[in-house]
């Protein structure tokens, strides 16, 4: 046999070990192959969307490729641990380290071998579907599967050097070593582990801190809050496993008729040991669920905003005009040209707009015919307007104002006009963008509005009208190829700012949306996969652990055999074993994202009024199914073993 095959052999031997790692790994690949098909696909033309998908894909393969060289390095870490008496006796027999770090090379890149090609193979083989969903995101017509040496090369690369990092990376644990204590092999004494009640305290201190900062934040929002409360939550949740578990612990076993009882002697006393071997790894698996919990929730929250989007903008096509525009007739005419050759039908509504002074406000009101609001109103299928002579409806300019602003028998005048009115309320639906209603605008009745004729005070009465031109398209996501050269010059001419420089204003909700909606689902979908790898990944890390203990958890539980201990109470004691090392570890992180999306949820409120708590907990429910079965999965095949 040579030495190479000895390597592959071993590979083999273990494979119940390295099952879970190279499943992680596999699907590690997998992803990023998938990103990568995207980035270099030569059909995606549009330069906003080539950006979209080669921002959002760079970002999430730089994440993946950080992630991956962790996980990877500790679990070589944690397989070689176990490992470690047939190391020693390997070295016994006469192996010299450079030949054993030769063949823990060989070892990790035959599992680097096999992850990358089965990766790459199933990655190609879910291409086609993960266009297909990238299509409908983008609203694209094709989006066909490609065959490019980039992406292979790309991920080949990535991941061998990542497996070449961590070949030299693992033979550093065996150089520490002498013979005498590989052989002893991996595990510490069974004595209960030392704690420090300071730091004990300190970690539930500092959780308590984050968390009480998380719930001030809620009634004022600062973003640099956030970096200090994720960092008392990081030091705090270090702590918390290293000290503070064991410290309540302490207090449980001075409690004798809660300690004394049963098998909870011995589901505590090993827990307690379990816990303070493992507390690095529950720390690293706590962040990474959170991390799963968060990105899910984070980019599911954008689907509450785009849900409430045509809400917000039932005008399918929006164009105003000064008195002063130039390009009018030419403008309408061209946008009625594109809707028709896109083949969708529309209706026009034309609504003329005049500026006066109101007398309470000592400010400048838009002022819209109600004949011409309802002629809007009947192609929008949204509830009519009846005033009497005098009074008037307050137009809402954002969603907070018919929400919050109620405003009932309040008296103006006119005054250019001396037309005295009464305001009855908001009209409780949003028409026109908010840019386009600079001032509080004004529906009065048809009467009302033909006794307005004189000019704003410093104007001339050409200068104190304005045009409205709002295009009503029942199938209104297909218009985002009308009008891209006026959202081109409305984009560059305004950026960020509220002030329109141009004699005209153009606002295409089905463009937009369909910006919005792409990046938002690309984002919920890389999200999805970047957290699906996490979450797996943090599973992997508890069946390390529990297979890498197998050996010494046998040895145990046949002297509790030995005992009397029947299959039935073993089962008991596996389950109180069992479940703080995958619960303990992932309720708090639950806690953690519980707290993360109440400020999260603050957030949107404050930006846009979009509550995501239905989101939030439809996220954490479906986690919680997760990691129960998978719990029940890996809780079969260890009793199946120990058995």
């Amino acid at each position: 046999m040579t030495f190479r095959q000895f390597a592959y052999n071993n590979v083999i031997r273990n494979a119940r070990v390295y099952a879970a790692f190279l499943l992680a790994s596999i699907f590690s690949v997998l992803v990023f192959f998938v990103y990568s098909m995207l980035m270099f696909h030569p059909n995606i033309e549009d330069q906003f969307l080539q950006n979209i998908a080669f921002g959002g894909m760079f970002i999430a393969q730089v994440i993946l490729i950080i992630f991956t060289l962790s996980f990877l390095f500790y679990s070589m870490s944690a397989f070689l641990e176990a490992r470690s008496q047939e190391f020693g006796v390997l070295l016994n027999l006469g192996m010299d380290k450079r030949q054993l770090n030769r063949m823990i090379f060989l070892e990790t890149m035959i599992l680097g071998f096999i992850s990358t090609t089965v990766g790459i193979f199933f990655g190609f083989a879910f291409s086609k579907f993960f266009f297909m969903v990238i299509r409908e995101m983008f609203l694209l017509d094709n989006l066909p599967l490609y065959l490019s040496w980039k992406p292979f090369t790309l991920t080949i690369l990535v991941f061998l050097s990542l497996y070449i990092i961590i070949s030299f990376g693992s033979s550093v644990f065996i150089r520490k070593k002498n013979i005498i204590q590989l052989l002893k092999g991996y595990g510490k004494q069974n004595e209960q582990e030392a704690y420090s009640k300071g730091r004990a305290v300190l970690g539930l201190l500092l959780l308590f801190t984050a968390y009480s900062l998380v719930l001030l934040s809620l009634f004022q929002i600062k973003v640099y809050m956030s970096f200090i409360i994720i960092f008392l939550a990081l030091v705090g949740t270090y702590l918390f496993y290293t000290d503070s578990v064991l410290y309540l612990l302490g207090i449980i076993r001075k409690r004798k008729n809660l300690y004394w009882h049963s098998f909870r002697l011995i589901a505590f006393a090993e827990g307690s040991i379990k816990i303070r071997e493992n507390a690095r790894m529950f720390f690293i698996v706590t962040v990474v669920s959170t991390i799963a919990f968060l990105s899910v929730g984070v980019v599911t929250s954008f689907t509450s905003f785009t849900a409430q989007y045509r809400e917000m903008n039932p005008v399918s096509i929006f164009y105003s005009s000064n008195w002063d525009n130039p390009f009018e007739e030419e403008h309408v005419m061209k946008l009625s040209q594109e809707l028709q050759r896109e083949g969708l039908s529309y209706d026009l509504v034309k609504l003329s707009v005049k500026k006066q002074t109101s007398s309470n406000l000592r400010s400048q009101v838009n002022l819209i015919k109600e004949s011409e609001v309802n002629s809007l109103a009947v192609a929008l299928k949204i509830p009519l307007i009846d005033l009497q002579n005098g009074e008037a409806m307050i137009i809402p300019n954002r969603r907070e104002d018919y929400e919050g602003l109620r405003i009932e028998d309040e008296q103006t005048v006119l005054e250019e006009s001396s037309v005295p009115i009464q305001i009855k309320g908001v009209y409780d639906r949003l028409i026109f963008p908010s840019i386009a209603l600079k001032n509080r605008s004004l529906i009065i009745s048809d009467e009302d509005y033909e006794l307005i004729t004189e000019p704003l005070y410093g104007y001339g009465l050409r200068e104190s009208n304005i045009t409205f031109y709002a295009f009503h398209v029942s199938e209104w996501l297909r218009t985002k190829d009308v009008g891209t050269d006026l959202d081109r010059i409305m984009t560059q001419t305004m950026g960020t700012s509220d002030i329109n420089p141009n004699a005209y204003y153009f606002f295409n909700p089905g463009l937009n949306y369909s910006i919005i909606r792409a990046t938002f689902s690309l984002l919920l979908f890389t999200g999805l996969l970047v957290a699906a790898v996490l979450l797996l990944a943090a599973g992997s890390f508890v069946y390390f652990k529990l297979y890498t203990d197998l050996e010494r958890d046998k040895k145990q539980y046949d002297v509790l055999r030995r005992m009397g201990v029947t299959d039935r109470e073993l089962v008991k004691i596996v389950n109180r074993q069992l479940i703080p090392q995958f619960f303990l570890p992932w309720g708090l992180a639950m806690v953690h994202s519980t707290f993360s999306f109440m400020f999260l949820q603050a957030f949107w409120v404050d930006l846009a009024a979009v509550s995501i708590a239905m989101e939030m907990l439809l996220v954490l429910i479906a986690f919680t199914i997760i990691q129960v079965s998978y719990f029940f999965l890996i809780r079969w095949r260890y009793i199946s073993h120990i058995q």
